[in-house]
Order: C-alpha cells, then structure tokens, then sequence
C-alpha cells in the first residue's frame, strides 16, 4: 500500500465510524486474550532486544491466508473495526482507546500487541467478531483464530471518532497536532538509507500498551524492534495536545556493523514548490508535505534548507555535535498557495526532533529522490552518528518528537519565510551567458523594525561559479527583506552546486542561514534558456 492510500485508508475509517452516542450505548465485549499472564517492563525489553541481537535473525513466517492476501484496494478498504470493541472502551475514566488495523493489502506481516496492567502484561487475541467485513468477500468466521493484527491506532477522549496517532507497516508511525491532519511519518530506524543498494526495514514486531490510569492524559507504548542488522527496544509517552508530543526511549543493539544508520528518521513527500517546478504539470501551486529542513545546531546556529524535487538521486550531510534540534517542517501554511481541498497540504503538521541527551558527533543526513507524483515518500531526514555501530553495542537514545503546525523552538533570528529561482539576467537586456537566480524572503524578528537607510548585506557563498547582481531590500508584503543574487557557472558541469546565504547589518547577523543545493541544468538546456531570453 503506498502513502497516498494509507491516508485515505485511515481518513475513511475516521469518517465511517459509529456516533458517540451508539458507542456509549453498545455493551463493550471483554477482550480476549492469549496464553498465561507474565511480568513486564522496560528493562526486561532492553533485554529481549539484547537477547535477539545475540542469535541469528528469523524473519517473519508469511502465514497469511489467501483469501486476505488477495484483497484488492477496495475490499480492504470495507474493514471496519468495531468501535465497541476497542481497547478500554469498557474502562471508566480511560481517556485513550486504541483500535487495531487488519491484515491485508501491503501489510501482510501480523504484529503481537499485548496490554500492560500492574506490571503483568497478557496478549491480546485477534477475534474477527472485532471487525465489520461489510463488503470485503471475507467470513470472519472462516479466518484463522491466530491471524493476527497489522498495526493499531490511537484515539483520545475529545474526539472519539479521529485517531490522533497510527503505528502500521515496517516501523513506521505517523501523529497529528491540533489540526487532526495527517503528513509525514516516523520511523523507529533506518538502515543503510540512501546507499547503492537496497535499504533494509526493520520491524517493530510487537507492542505493549499500558493500561492508563483513570484520567491519564498520557499514554506509554512500547516497541520491539527486529531486523537482519540490529534489535530494539523502544518506550513511547504519547501526550496529545495543540502539539503533540511524543517521548521516545530507544535502546538498540546491532546484530552486525552497520554502515549508515539513521536515528530518528523522518519521512515525507515534496512534488513541486515555488522553488522547484521541475515536475509541474498539476494545477495545483504546490504539493509537498513539508518544504524544508530545519536544524539547530550545537554550535547554536539555526538553518533552513528548502526541499526540492531533484532529477536524480541527492543526498546531503550536515556534520554537528550534540545538536540542539531538526525537523522537516511545512513552514507555508497559507492556503491559496497549495489550492487542495482534500488533502490540505497548508495543514500537514511539522515533526521536530529534540535530543533529550548528548548525541556526540555525527551529521543530520537528508535524502531527497526524484518522484513524479504525490503518492510515493522521496524525502528522508535522520541523525547519522559520526562512530558506526559495531555488534556487542548497546546504543542508548532519548529524544522528543513534536507534531504540530510550529516546531517548540524557534531562532530570534529573521526566517525564510519563501524560496523562488529562475533565469537570471537584466530584464531588457540580452543575455550573452547562462546565469540563475535566486530569490530568497525574510521576515520575523526585527527586520520590520530596521529604518529604511540602514545597509543590510547579503553574505553569499557558493561551492563554483561566481556570485553577480545582488541585492537585499524591503519587501513591505512580507514585512521583511528580500535577497536576491545570480549565479553565473564557470563550466559545463552538471554537479550539484552548494549556496549559503544570510543577512548581517556591521557584523550582526539578521537571520538564519538559508542553505540549498542547486542541480545546474545540462549544457544543451542552457542554450535553450538564453534563447528563450
């Protein structure tokens, strides 16, 4: 299943759901559970993780039955899950109940899901009486009584019917802030991401949920993770909100050394932008999930580089010590600029990573592949620790994710608040070279307030070919300054070019610093450009 269907897959589900009032007036079965009763915690998971990367990888049987196997979008799409029986729909004061996903379509691997109560923990019984099969061609009661789950779903007491949080597929798992709007996912880890060879998944297999106390407003989920390279143990507090936050506790040991590893990881979609109109045969303005990369570094310098849509494979490191934050947020939140009133783009909530303790060294990576429709994932973010991790490690990390329209923090500095590029050149002039423009807004902090003679100076540095014709001034639209420059190439070549900009007045910096790769277009192209002038 891709992207595009798991949302639309999740949303039909939100909308199909009973009314409140059938779900408060439907007796609540009692859940059925699976073998003895055992002791649970953390620490013991730490250890199941240790254990498993200390033996040989086994890879999940695939045992699902033919008649769910050969599902079609369609009759997945029919399952319903009944509302009545949701976990803790029966527990007073539980302000949390979670729902599970069936197996079928892309997510044929069952995962094991158990309730934590008093520090014993039972697994919950797939029972088919959970599910409305309506139109799907399947008979509950011909499955198998240990088929399984694919994943589950989150809901919170204000609003029983919209889930707030879905973990399914892989180690994904995706939230959403005060919007209700889902976008981009998370993922527990990332393994050998963006190398010149397939990228390995690993599987959170099971999940442990602890029973909320009466009036809770946090919920605790843990994780194992499993996969031919590494084990894990994961521990997630979900606390909903305006911006929901999640707390994440990852204890990993790698069965192997593993080349790129990615903590944290992010994953997002971005078709075409006010700086990016490669792929642009859509009516709408802009399609992405996210428009840029934001980091704060440990050194304390925050920056902001915009997505794109490349025509080939890029990927970017951003060497750091102890970094203070990133994220891949969607900073355009208007509207008129993405014209989409079914997917609403201008809603899809940012994820900020904040380091809960010391990372060291390493890099935050970005990953960015070419796509040409809205559907597929082509963009990744992760930290990469500067030291590979080798077999016998533990590898300790907490960090907090943030969902929401605004990341927690955010720099005193101007930010860009838009990106463009185009030809270069004087207007009425003609062009006797190929050149490119770039057109970079700022605005916030105290921009606004600058006096109108003061000398602001657009500080510019490129990787090749010489910096021409710039410019910062007023851009009273914004309340901000506009930084304008051109880019004149010194050669043929297609390698990507690496521009930094930001704005000081004397030696005060004004702003973050914008950062962009630009991918120059091949010689034959050029001449059509200076034509075209």
């Amino acid at each position: 299943m891709d992207r595009r269907s798991w949302l639309k897959w999740v949303a039909s589900l939100s909308a199909s759901s009973l009314p409140l009032a059938e779900v408060l007036a439907a007796a609540a079965p009692a859940m059925k559970t699976i073998g003895e009763e055992r002791p649970f915690d953390y620490a013991w998971l730490k250890g199941r993780a240790r254990s498993l990367a200390g033996s040989q990888y086994q890879p999940p049987a695939a045992r699902l039955p033919a008649e769910v196997a050969k599902l079609d979008w369609d009759q997945y799409q029919a399952i319903r899950f009944h509302d009545n029986h949701a976990l803790w729909a029966d527990t007073a004061g539980s302000r949390f109940r979670l729902k599970f996903f069936h197996l079928g379509l892309g997510f044929k691997t069952p995962v094991h899901l158990f309730e934590v109560a008093g520090g014993r923990a039972r697994e919950i019984a797939y029972d088919p009486a959970m599910f409305d099969y309506g139109k799907s061609g399947l008979a509950g009661s011909h499955l198998a009584p240990d088929l399984g789950f694919a994943g589950f779903r989150v809901f919170y007491h204000t609003d029983w019917q919209r889930d707030l949080a879905a973990f399914l597929g892989a180690s994904y798992f995706r939230a959403v802030g005060g919007e209700m709007q889902y976008g981009q996912s998370a993922r527990g880890l990332a393994v050998d991401c963006g190398l010149p060879r397939e990228e390995e998944f690993p599987n959170f297999t099971t999940f442990w949920f602890e029973r909320p106390e009466r009036g809770a407003a946090k919920l605790v989920v843990y994780a194992l993770l499993d996969s031919p390279s590494i084990a894990g143990a994961y521990r997630f507090e979900i606390f909903p909100g305006p911006t929901l936050v999640m707390n994440v506790d990852a204890a990993l040991y790698p069965r192997k050394t593993i080349e790129r590893i990615g903590i944290a990881p992010l994953t997002s979609m971005y078709m075409h932008g006010e700086n990016d109109r490669r792929i642009s045969y859509d009516w709408r303005p802009e399609i992405h999930d996210t428009d840029g990369l934001a980091m704060w570094t440990g050194s304390g310098e925050w920056i902001w580089r915009p997505l794109a849509n490349p025509s080939r494979l890029r990927f970017n490191s951003h060497g750091d010590e102890n970094p203070r934050g990133f994220g891949l947020l969607q900073r355009d939140r208007n509207f008129d600029h993405y014209q989409d009133d079914g997917a609403f783009y201008d809603l899809r909530p940012g994820l900020w990573v904040e380091p809960r303790s010391p990372w060291g060294k390493g890099q935050v990576q970005l990953l960015e592949l070419p796509t040409d429709g809205e559907t597929d994932d082509n963009i990744v973010a992760f930290w990469n620790p500067a030291e590979p991790p080798k077999p016998g490690a533990e590898l300790l990390y907490a960090y907090r994710l943030h969902w929401g329209a605004r990341p927690p923090v955010a720099t005193p500095l101007a930010q860009v608040v838009a990106t463009r590029t185009g030809i270069g050149g004087i207007v009425g002039q003609k062009r006797k070279y190929f050149s490119w423009r770039f057109v970079v807004d700022f605005a916030g902090a105290n921009l606004a307030m600058l006096p109108a003679k003061a000398k602001v100076e657009p500080v510019i540095t490129a990787s090749r070919g010489e910096v021409e014709i710039t410019s910062a001034r007023p851009l009273k639209s914004v309340r901000g300054i506009r930084a304008m420059f051109d880019l004149k190439l010194s050669d043929d070549g297609v390698d990507p070019v690496n521009l930094r900009l930001f704005l000081r007045a004397g030696k005060e910096p004004l702003t973050e610093t914008w950062l962009y790769q630009w991918n120059p277009p091949p010689p034959e192209e050029r001449k059509i450009f200076l034509q075209a002038g």
